[in-house]
């Protein structure tokens, strides 16, 4: 009997009855059963057996309204992090599934791939797991799903072979996130792959060797888009933006009104604006209030060619973003405004920063704490002196609702924030 005919008389003969998961296939939309379905009857001995027995723990999981898998330790020679082992209680019963570790691998920054690549990623997986692959995880990893604890030192050494490393796990730094920013988007402020890999090369040991009291995500956007959700599941967030004025081609708005017409153009785009910084004139050209903007992106999204960003672009920095742990859901809070990122030394500055917020985490935050977490416990000004970053009054839009800020302090350090401008603006005029 052939390798393949040996696999389908396997399945053949072992197939486990799934009506409850049926149902999943049963809606509009695509269900993952059918993909694990697919890969248990692909007649592969590899993996075949093993996505089987996974289909009929799952319905005994649906079953039972139970959970049947516990963790462990798994990794590779040298690594402390990058593979979630997932080891089945009930082997007894579904023996091809009893292991099931998933292994993080880090993907190019900014989701460049080649088929050429994809399809050496899929020999692997194939040779070596079940042949599930998720891309992407919310960490950013490439989630290869389905390994026995006897090759997941073969599949690391092949994905290795080619280029490819173990993402973060555990507590640890995580595996950043780019948005494919300026290779294809024109509205990419500074350059967001090049962000990425200078500063997860800096902290490369933070990731596979996890020694922090809990995880660490750096995200980059190029925009206020954010389309790697970077202000609400980045404890780093590097957004890009601009401080100058919005740029605005008359003409292309005249031929954007002309092709919808006043009133949508009004409806849709003036009125939605968030803080009324848009007005449309009678001769359709549109007039802008670029103190009043906060680049919420959205008239630069809808005409994307009248509208672009400014000349002077750099990026925001905001810290603190996750979902629910001990304290509730927390959006990024603004703790630089705006920096550059041009030059080697701009980028130095933001690898220095990115060293001093993980140093202080490590160093003050409790065990299974995020750092927005520890922000919350100790207020904003004491966190502000512990990094070393002066307060800005752009860093509170309301500071009388604000939880880190009392307004005592805000109003103190808002004074000191306009007296050290002032003292800058002259020190500029008596140098000219």
């Amino acid at each position: 009997m052939s390798h393949d005919d040996d696999g389908r008389a396997n399945q053949g003969a072992q197939k486990h009855p799934t009506p409850m998961l049926d149902e999943l296939e049963s809606g509009p939309w695509p269900s993952f059963v059918t993909g694990l379905k697919r890969l248990r009857d692909s007649g592969d001995q590899q993996y075949a057996p093993m996505m089987n027995d996974l289909l009929g723990q799952l319905e005994h999981s649906y079953e039972n309204k139970t959970g049947y898998w516990k963790g462990g330790t798994v990794s590779v020679f040298g690594y402390g992090g990058g593979v979630i082992p997932r080891f089945s209680e009930v082997a007894d019963k579904f023996p091809a599934s009893k292991e099931f570790h998933t292994l993080r691998v880090q993907p190019p920054a900014g989701y460049h791939y080649s088929t050429d690549i994809l399809r050496q990623m899929c020999d692997i997986w194939e040779k070596h797991g079940s042949g599930l692959i998720a891309f992407h995880g919310q960490s950013g990893d490439i989630m290869f799903q389905g390994c026995s604890s006897e090759n997941v030192q073969k599949a690391f050494d092949d994905l290795n072979e080619i280029g490819f490393d173990l993402g973060g796990a555990g507590p640890a730094l995580r595996t950043s996130m780019s948005c494919v920013g300026h290779a294809r988007c024109e509205m990419s402020c500074y350059d967001e792959v090049k962000a990425h890999r200078t500063v997860i090369n800096e902290f490369l040991d933070e990731m596979h060797r996890p020694a922090l009291p809990y995880k660490f995500k750096f995200k980059f956007s190029g925009c206020g888009n954010d389309c790697v959700n970077a202000i609400h599941r980045a404890d780093f967030a590097v957004i890009g933006t601009w401080r100058d004025d919005m740029k605005v081609d008359q003409e292309e708005v005249k031929k954007y009104v002309a092709r919808v017409g006043r009133k949508y153009a009004i409806d849709k785009v003036v009125a939605m604006c968030p803080t009324r910084a848009l007005s449309l004139n009678d001769d359709d050209t549109l007039d802008v209030d670029n103190k009043s903007c906060v680049r919420c992106m959205h008239c630069l999204n809808v005409m994307n060619k009248a509208l672009a960003p400014g000349d002077d672009k750099g990026a925001s920095i905001l810290i603190g973003g996750k979902r629910a742990l001990k304290v509730g859901d927390l959006m990024g809070t603004m703790i630089v405004p705006f920096i550059k990122l041009e030059t080697e030394e701009d980028f130095a500055r933001l690898v220095e920063m990115a060293r001093n917020l993980l140093d202080f985490f490590a160093e003050n935050a409790l065990e299974h704490e995020r750092i927005g977490e520890t922000m919350d416990r100790i207020g904003l000004p004491a966190f502000l002196e512990a990094i070393g970053v002066d307060p800005d009054p752009n860093m509170v839009n309301h500071p009388r609702t604000s939880c880190y800020v009392r307004t005592d302090d805000f109003t103190e350090e808002a004074e000191k924030y306009f007296e050290r401008r002032a003292e800058k603006a002259a020190k500029a005029i008596a140098a000219e």
